[in-house]
């Protein structure tokens, strides 16, 4: 799944607990059952940190930084950082996207994953639960 669908669902995840440790605590989980759907990736992993960065630093200032939505955001989008920090792979094995990981390819297009993720963040900006 792609990096700006990771914080949306996330985000979606964190607004509907109100909780921000639930919504920690169910980012990450919420990111293995994205990967489990098959889906389309997208090449440029530049495009990808920056639409990443840009749901949650939308929801951070509209939300504030430590609202359940934001930080499930955050939760959800975090496995990812694997691929960009080697520092982050236990004796060099990435955790959630390696040989155990849920990732999938298949049909699921990125260009309806960044619809679907621009219209979660847009609801998610308009509302304050």
């Amino acid at each position: 799944m792609i990096v700006a669908l990771h914080v949306a669902s996330g985000a979606a995840v964190g607004a509907l607990t109100r909780s921000r440790v639930r919504s920690l605590l169910l980012g990450p989980p919420t990111h293995l059952l994205g990967d489990r759907i098959p889906h389309q990736d997208i090449a440029s992993r530049r495009f990808e940190i920056a639409s990443g960065v840009a749901c949650l630093g939308l929801l951070a200032a509209r939300r504030g930084p430590f609202d359940p939505a934001t930080l499930g955001g955050f939760a959800a989008s975090a496995p990812d950082l694997e691929h960009v920090f080697p520092s982050l792979r236990p004796r060099g094995r990435k955790v959630f996207h390696g040989r155990l990981g849920w990732h999938r390819s298949g049909n699921f297009s990125a260009n309806v994953q960044l619809l679907l993720a621009g219209a979660l963040v847009g609801y998610l900006l308009g509302s304050r639960d």
